[in-house]
């Protein structure tokens, strides 16, 4: 099969590679720097040493967590280029990073402790100014008289929830020798003087209902006085606090390039140690297993030959019990859909990759069901500028293919639209235009119901029976014969019930002879006979019915296919409906006035009207073209469930902090 409709993975190679100790370090560095190797775990000699590689390991955790911890202070969205830089400092020693990150981090995190200090501090003055303002306004009492305990009376203010004071209130007041009350939000402030020996009443009944002490300051200053002093201090620390943080973002912008490069040469610097887990060791050497695409074997050894010298690699095919992983290898222009095909299931290594007749079904799918110039155009600026506001990362590589998957759906859709004459569903007709079309007929027909319901039938009998001689092609690679006589039979089925269909019920006859009606009848009977012998055949007992499904499901899944005129005809109808709506209030108030009002109200159903029809029509075009491609067509002959093939490489790309 040509590469055009389906692929095959890329061809793996079994690397084995054994080095002696001394040299692992520098073995693994290399391969992590080809970026090539898909580490698998070997099992032919003793583990490694756990102790030292989780004591390692928690090192660099820590040094992770501080440098993240300091990229904290730059406002999310920096990109920072890598370049070449990180594998210099990959090939630096653990401690050097170490000393110059934690140096670095320290000075950051000592001026970040003294701000936050000053917050809490900030906290706390506006907590007390706000309460103890309140209570000034009522008595301008000494913070000494609010908090007093001595032999015979104490004072304490109280606060607890609103709906908690009245009982309160009730509950302790023959305890009470003076109190003063204030509502506060949803806060009572509650200052309160009494004598000692109800000290613990009065307490446990604040507690009961919710309550708690508030802490006075030891000061010799009056409730106004404090309140004056506060609001002074937190301006001052407030701008203190300003200052520091600007301090902090400064020296972090200074370092930013250094903290990325080390963040990523230690990110590379644990997966190392990872792949050194799954690797085993003898008293003198380790070995390193995995799989390498077939392209890169030779210039992979030669690199490990050339950089480290005391290093042994064999090679060999995979076996047929081995399961490699998968890498795909699409032209460029199919490649973004390769994410399609992942979201269903990645290929396995044996087995088609789909990636091709997935991407032409999906585009056009999705361009049929849209296949309007304006809406495609606002798909496509959604794609560069909005959807990436939604991602964590919009520089990964799954989100730069997903996006690619949108531009050139996107692209389908306004070449169907330029070909159709579809802006804003009809919006040339306010300008007296009938007709934009390049393509009448093809307009002609997509603007006609059952023509258009009748073109979606056919495109799906069309895909649907190419899924079933896909799987008719798996079914001979494999000698299934029970899913070789099920397509068959299917294929002869629809080859001689379909006239019959049309001779029944839609009266339209075929230009052959009238016994070859009775030859069609012979036919699918014996093809319904093959389905269910077939159905035995794999599924058993079960097959007794099962075998229905094979026919009902077939119908069903090119009926299916009617949902492409029904959103295509859902996109353009409801566009179509806002246009009349702004063409009918923009007429609606007369005079001059009302000419002016009116047209702004069209404009405004225009806009809002479209964008919402834009919204629900992109993702319902794409939901349905996901639906069709997994559902009707890649379930029939595509299994799926490999392994990605996800090589043990240092990254260089920029990197987004967040």
């Amino acid at each position: 099969m040509i590469p055009l409709v389906v692929n095959t993975p890329d061809p793996m190679t079994k690397v084995r590679i054994l080095t002696t100790k001394d040299h692992s370090t520098k073995a693994l560095k290399t391969l992590h720097t080809a970026g090539v190797l898909h580490v698998k775990q070997s099992e032919e000699l003793r583990p490694v040493g756990r102790e030292a590689l989780e004591h390692e390991r928690k090192e660099i955790t820590g040094l992770l967590t501080d440098i993240d911890n300091v990229l904290a202070y730059i406002p999310k969205g920096e990109i920072v280029s890598l370049g070449e830089g990180v594998e210099v400092i990959y090939t630096r020693p653990l401690d050097e990073i170490d000393s110059e990150i934690r140096s670095l981090c320290t000075k950051l995190s000592n001026i970040h402790r003294r701000a936050a200090k000053l917050e809490e501090d900030v906290k706390e003055l506006r907590e007390l100014s706000k309460y103890l303002g309140s209570l000034g306004q009522q008595a301008d009492i000494r913070l000494s008289d609010l908090d007093f305990s001595g032999a015979y009376l104490f004072s304490r203010v109280f606060l607890l929830p609103n709906e908690a004071y009245h009982n309160l209130y009730l509950t302790v007041k023959d305890h009470l020798l003076e109190s003063i009350a204030v509502a506060l939000e949803n806060e009572a402030a509650f200052y309160v003087i009494a004598r000692v020996e109800d000290k613990e009443i009065i307490e446990s009944a604040v507690r009961s209902g919710g309550g708690r002490t508030l802490q006075i300051p030891k000061e010799g200053l009056t409730v106004r006085q404090f309140v004056e002093v506060a609001a002074t201090k937190v301006r001052s620390f407030e701008e203190e606090i300003a200052k520091l943080y600007g301090e902090i973002e400064s020296k972090t912008r200074e370092n930013l390039q250094k903290l990325v490069l080390f963040r990523e040469a230690l990110s590379a610097e644990a997966e190392r140690l990872a792949v050194l887990e799954k690797a085993c060791e003898a008293k003198y050497v380790t070995l390193i297993e995995g799989w390498i695409p077939e392209s890169d074997v030779e210039s992979t050894i030669s690199t490990l030959k050339e950089n480290v010298g005391l290093v042994f690699i064999d090679t060999r095919k995979p076996e047929q019990a081995e399961e490699p992983p998968t890498r795909m290898k699409n032209m460029a222009a199919l490649k973004p859909f390769e994410v399609i095909v992942n979201m269903f299931g990645t290929p396995k290594y044996r087995e088609w990759d789909p990636t091709p007749i997935t991407a032409y079904s999906f585009a056009f799918f999705f361009g049929l069901m849209l296949c309007d110039v304006a809406y495609a155009i606002g798909i496509l600026l959604a794609t560069r500028f909005l959807i990436r506001k939604f991602v964590e990362d919009p520089y990964s590589e799954g989100y730069r293919l997903f996006q690619r998957v949108l531009y050139i759906s996107g692209a389908v859709a306004l070449v169907l639209g330029f070909l159709t004459g579809n802006y804003l569903g009809d919006i040339y007709s306010f300008f007296g235009v009938d007709s934009a079309a390049l393509l009448e007929p093809l307009r002609n027909m997509l603007s006609d119901p059952i023509s258009f319901i009748i073109l979606s039938i056919g495109l799906g009998l069309v895909h649907v029976n190419t899924a079933h001689f896909m799987a008719l092609i798996v079914g001979v690679r494999k000698k299934d014969k029970g899913v070789v006589i099920n397509k068959v039979a299917l294929f002869a089925l629809q080859l001689c019930g379909i006239p019959i269909i049309l001779r029944w019920l839609f009266k339209i006859s075929l230009p052959v002879p009238p016994g070859m009606y009775d030859i069609f009848m012979y036919v699918v009977a014996a093809s319904v006979v093959a389905i269910i012998v077939s159905s035995f055949m794999q599924q058993g007992r079960l097959g007794a019915v099962f075998w229905i499904f094979d026919l009902t499901g077939l119908l069903g899944d090119v009926m299916s296919y009617a949902r492409l005129a029904g959103v295509g005809l859902a996109t353009f109808y409801l566009a179509s409906s806002f246009n009349m709506l702004a063409q009918l209030f923009s007429g609606m108030i007369p005079g001059a006035v009302g000419v002016i009002i009116g047209a702004i109200i069209a404009v405004v159903v225009l806009i809002f009207g479209h964008l919402i029809n834009l919204a629900l029509s992109g993702i319902g075009c794409f939901v349905h073209s996901l639906r069709l491609c997994f559902v009707e067509f890649l379930s029939k002959f595509y299994e799926g469930g490999g392994e990605e093939y996800s090589p043990f490489r240092l990254k260089t790309r920029p990197v987004f902090v967040r």
